[in-house]
């Protein structure tokens, strides 16, 4: 299925200022369908002179007209008069008799989308950019309840705001979307002085689980959450005041009693003039509690690494004091290589410490692993130009420190073995696809003698970690001239169920 972004572009009316209305538009989809009790369909213009829906939102309030989505499809025909009409004369254009669709009656409304220019100032697009269609099931007709009744007044004002470029509202930042209130969570409806016209019993129940023992209407919003917070004015939110009076349409959150209730103002407008508010609340005390267990279990996580790095390169210090200090050359070289293993994984877990993920930019990690060899070669009296191509892209922990322990000694045997006393180069190549890693290390040295593969402990280690942990294939073979080529493929294959 295409995106919003590729359907509205592909039919060549529209820009990405319109685009990206659209997309704001389509962020409180949900919850125009709902306030609605209906089927919400967004219609874009094609060069043909038709319509194709790009958006489509059954209402969780009642039962869905539709059981497909209509996305990606041409108007139907015995919509297409009224949504053209609504089109071109830039008004809401309502059925005059119900409109049947599978044997059920609707009654259908179709509304013009028009984009604001700018923030502030009242200038829009001299045409739709879209039509919204409401489908509302007549089928169902009974005595509505009160709210109801609300819910469906709420609708129609923000579907007029809609019609005249007043909603979405450019002025309203972006907010997180993990407990962000329904119109099924809790509504409250504000006049143009903040009091309390209607609240649903959710709502309701909100502010009552914050303290609040009386009736919300007649109240005003203010008022009732100052009291709420009077012990807490040292951690109230600086636009509280903006969301309560249904002034701006922002979202904050307040906490009372252990209660946390997030709230969101929605302005409504007619003709650019505020007139009242819609305030959605919801309880997202067990929210925010997983939210703040979280943060905990990133921020110790990431001092676990911290300090598992910090040992680590304690431990690559010790060995590196007491590899200068023994005169064995043999016993030098063992503390030495024992010292780089480590110092390979303290560099990912010190990656790992600097972020909430548990994944890494092995690339990151790869160049500075590179910067351990320089003392190799010193060591060794040779002057070796690594050269890294292509790229290992992010990939998680358990791939990241045995990779970086392989590729060590990988590319440690190369200068020590392969050019051992001279000058050369050691190529690091990294191709990566949705299934597999491919590792290709390089040099140009002496080749391996008789082509044998060697059986010392730095060969051991490889094998283990590239076909034991990683679950992958190692090949060693001596180029065409001179130099050996190491080739490492790791499947991704668990990477993506994981």
């Amino acid at each position: 299925m295409s995106t919003l972004s590729d359907l509205v572009l592909a039919q060549g009316r529209s820009t990405e200022a319109d685009v990206e209305w659209l997309h704001l538009l389509v962020g409180d989809w949900q919850l125009l369908a709902d306030l609605a009790f209906a089927d919400i369909v967004l219609w874009v213009p094609t060069d043909d002179d038709s319509f194709v829906a790009v958006a489509h939102a059954r209402p969780s309030s009642s039962a869905t007209l539709f059981y497909r989505d209509f996305v990606g499809q041409h108007v139907k025909p015995e919509w297409a008069a009224q949504v053209t009409e609504a089109f071109e004369t830039t008004t809401i254009i309502d059925s005059t008799t119900p409109t049947w669709y599978e044997e059920t009656p609707t009654r259908v409304r179709a509304v013009p989308v028009l984009r604001r220019l700018a923030p502030s100032g009242k200038r829009t697009t001299d045409f739709p950019i879209a039509v919204i269609t409401r489908h509302t099931n007549l089928s169902e007709a009974r005595t509505p309840s009160r709210q109801e009744l609300t819910f469906n007044e709420c609708a129609n004002d923000l579907f007029a705001m809609i019609a005249s470029g007043d909603f979405p509202d450019l002025g309203a930042p972006t907010a997180p979307r993990r407990g962000a209130p329904r119109a099924s969570d809790g509504l409250i409806r504000l006049d143009i002085d903040g009091m309390v016209t209607f609240a649903s019993p959710n709502a309701l129940s909100a502010f009552n689980r914050m303290g609040f023992a009386g009736e919300l209407e007649g109240e005003s919003l203010a008022e009732v959450t100052t009291a709420l917070l009077v012990d807490r004015k040292d951690v109230v939110d600086e636009s509280l005041p903006l969301v309560v009076t249904g002034r701006a349409p922002w979202r904050t959150d307040i906490e009372a009693r252990g209660v946390t209730v997030s709230l969101r103002a929605i302005p409504i407008r007619d003709r650019g003039e505020r007139t009242g508010a819609i305030v959605l609340c919801r309880d997202v005390t067990e929210v925010r509690h997983q939210e703040r267990e979280l943060i905990t279990k990133d921020a110790t996580i990431r001092e676990i690494h911290h300090r598992v790095k910090n040992n680590l390169q304690t431990v690559a210090s010790l060995l590196r004091i007491q590899a200068r200090r023994t005169h064995n050359d043999v016993a030098r070289d063992a503390l030495g290589q024992a010292m780089r293993r480590v110092a390979a994984i303290a560099v990912v877990h010190d990656t790992l410490s600097e972020g909430l993920s548990q994944n890494v930019d092995f690339d990151a990690v790869f160049d500075r692993v590179l910067l351990l060899i320089a003392e190799v070669a010193s060591s060794h009296n040779t002057t070796v130009h690594p050269k890294s191509v292509g790229s290992f892209g992010v990939l998680p922990s358990e791939y990241a420190t045995p990779l970086a322990l392989a590729l060590t000694e990988l590319v440690t045997n190369a200068v020590e073995h392969g050019l051992a006393g001279r000058d050369g180069e050691v190529t690091i190549v990294a191709k990566r696809t949705d299934s597999k890693l491919s590792v290709k290390v390089r040099d140009n040295g002496i080749g391996l003698p008789e082509g044998k593969v060697g059986s010392g402990l730095g060969t051991q280690i490889v094998r283990t970690l590239i076909q034991g942990e990683l679950g992958g294939t190692i090949d060693w073979h001596t180029l065409v001239g001179s130099g050996t080529e190491v080739t490492i493929d790791v499947p991704l294959n668990w990477l993506h169920k994981s």
